[in-house]
């Protein structure tokens, strides 16, 4: 699970009925650490779940740009639905902000003022360790 397998989600997605429209750039996957792919991969995860929960059959738009030099970069954008207003823990959005945080990066997840609700995170690269 993480930056190479992210196609495989995203399949997984529209086999359950997901509308996703995705671009995906990744430079050195083999390079990123296992803390990096694995945040990246949960955070995708949850952004697909709750664009698919709260705005079903609404179009989906994936963005994600990952390297060493450009660390990563996510972005997550859905049609505000009619289902919408659904109520939510809370705890997934939590979540994915967690897990850029620990790893010293930023997430935010709101409304657009174009009738979207928008998902972006951007992570610092960390590398694999040597032990």
């Amino acid at each position: 699970m993480g930056l190479a397998t992210l196609p495989e989600l995203i399949e997984s997605a529209r086999s359950s009925g997901a509308r996703i429209e995705a671009t995906i750039m990744v430079q050195d996957a083999d390079q990123a650490g296992d803390l990096l792919n694995r945040a990246t991969y949960r955070i995708m995860q949850e952004a697909l779940t709750n664009a698919f929960k709260h705005a079903p059959g609404q179009p989906i738009r994936v963005d994600l740009i990952a390297g060493p030099t450009t660390g990563i970069h996510v972005t997550v954008t859905n049609a505000l639905g009619p289902d919408s207003g659904l109520p939510g823990s809370g705890n997934g959005l939590i979540g994915m902000q967690e897990r850029a945080a620990l790893l010293g990066g930023i997430l935010s997840a709101e409304p657009d003022d174009r009738g979207n609700f928008v998902v972006e995170a951007s992570l610092p690269w960390q590398g694999r360790t040597s032990r």
